[in-house]
């Protein structure tokens, strides 16, 4: 029987980052995945997604603004199959990356399907049926999550699909109904629109990016609409029915109900944990209410050895914390000490155009938490980079404690800000204060500035507005 200091069950970012830290603690280690490794983010998630963004972005100034950089065309074509096949490309690349990591760091790859039989043992079934049982000091459970469904609604993987059909099919719907207004949705949206689909957001909560500042879903919603994005926000969907040609689509909304059709519907109103058949009720593992494993700071469960990390916890869905936690994890099994994660200062990112980007409290909860606010907003237009690049959309939005300066949350819209966020997570962590990133100087000309000038802004000195 092959034994271990940590098996790590999962392979996506939480799990594999957490299984190369482990190894370089001096931990014997071995990772189980029963598909492949990079999980769902480096293959059918984050990584695919942005290169087909990229196309995106090229697509939208080629098909709608040709003549504003000069270009002109008799006959343009847009072949989306060849987009799909560059994202394959880029998450084949980093996927074998993932797997060189695995050689490097020393730690043994099983691929099969994982059960916990025992509190330090797992059983892994290979595709062929073979059952291997490995044993281990310490198990950390990475599964992550897939999409939630809409009871009665059935994914079929062609007229109503998931993100994971969406990022794999070569076919460009001419139509799509996108129920969900979080990341994914406003991401996918993005892409097809910018290849010539005609795109309906359905959004049941009142706003599109609903977690975000109401500044930025406002202003992303004026953005979508002058794309002739169509958005419904505060529908409920009703019904989703496959028809001949495609889907058949009923809202409620405060109009009354609304009948949609189009070639085809994604669904993207969240996530529910892959915490099922892995054998967590039988080593007295507990889940909430949910399916979301419950972990303490350090990421044990109630059972001493056994561990839990990324989505599958339910405390932020985001590849980033899931690393985080993976790197948390395994320091805590060395016997390292452990700094909480504060799960409020998150950075959090979604590349739609134009791009959102957040961290800490909206000015509604920053007022609702009884800070005495004050906000420094400056927007990307009178910004040199923005207007250069064409790309100048949306603002810069700081959250400020006005007694102390403290940095209480940052909101973003406008171009490459998933870009600008550490500067301010960095600020904050290191409890810098809003004048300290007023008086860091910055190059000329870049979008940064747009930080300094907010944060100039909210000391009440802004230079160029």
């Amino acid at each position: 029987m092959n034994e271990y200091d940590v098996i790590v069950i999962g392979a996506g970012p939480g799990g594999y980052v957490s299984a190369i830290r482990s190894a370089q603690l001096g931990l014997k280690t071995a990772i189980v995945d029963k598909q492949w490794l990079g999980g769902v983010c480096l293959n059918v998630g984050c990584i695919p997604s942005k290169s087909l963004l990229k196309n995106a972005e090229v697509a939208h100034t080629l098909r709608e603004r040709g003549r504003e950089f000069g270009f002109a065309f008799e006959n343009l074509t847009l072949d989306y199959s060849v987009a799909v096949k560059r994202s394959r490309q880029v998450s084949d690349r980093l996927t074998k990356g993932v797997g060189f990591l695995m050689k490097k760091n020393g730690i043994d790859v099983h691929m099969g399907i994982a059960r916990l039989t025992a509190r330090d043992t797992v059983q892994v079934t290979d595709k062929d049926g073979k059952v291997t049982d490995l044993k281990a000091k310490n198990i950390i459970i990475a599964t992550g999550a897939s999409a939630a469904d809409i009871p009665g609604v059935k994914v079929d993987g062609e007229k109503v699909v998931t993100y994971w059909e969406a990022i794999l099919q070569t076919r460009l719907p001419k139509s799509v109904i996108v129920i969900g207004g979080g990341a994914i949705g406003l991401e996918f949206s993005t892409v097809w629109n910018a290849y010539g689909s005609e795109v309906t957001i359905v959004e049941m909560l009142p706003r599109i990016a609903p977690l975000e500042d109401e500044e930025i879903s406002a202003e992303l919603t004026k953005a979508f609409q002058k794309r002739g994005i169509n958005v419904l926000a505060g529908h409920r969907v009703q019904s989703v029915e496959t028809t001949e040609n495609g889907v058949r689509v009923v809202v409620s909304g405060e109009g009354g109900e609304k009948t949609l059709e189009a070639e085809q519907a994604l669904l993207a109103i969240g996530f529910k944990p892959n915490s099922r058949d892995l054998g967590l009720e039988e080593v007295g593992v507990k889940v909430n209410e949910r399916g979301f494993i419950e972990v303490d700071e350090r990421m044990a469960t109630r059972v001493p050895g056994i561990w839990a990390i990324g989505d599958v916890t339910g405390k932020l869905l985001l590849a980033h914390v899931a690393s985080a936690q993976g790197i948390a994890c395994a320091e805590a099994i060395a016997g390292l000490p452990v700094q909480p994660i504060d799960y409020r200062m998150i950075p959090r990112a979604t590349y739609c155009q134009p791009q959102v980007a957040s961290f800490g409290l909206t000015e509604t909860q920053a007022k609702e938490a009884g800070y005495s606010v004050k906000v420094g907003r400056f927007p990307f237009q009178p910004n040199g980079k923005a207007l250069g690049l064409g790309d100048y959309t949306g603002f810069v939005k700081i959250i400020v404690d006005e007694k102390h300066g403290e940095i209480l949350g940052a909101h973003m819209i406008g171009p490459e800000v998933t870009e600008l966020l550490p500067e301010l997570t960095l600020a904050q962590r290191s409890e810098l204060t809003i004048e300290e990133v007023a008086r860091n100087i910055h190059a000329h000309p870049t979008l940064s500035e747009v930080i300094m000038e907010a944060a100039e802004a909210a000391l009440d000195h802004a230079i160029h507005i």
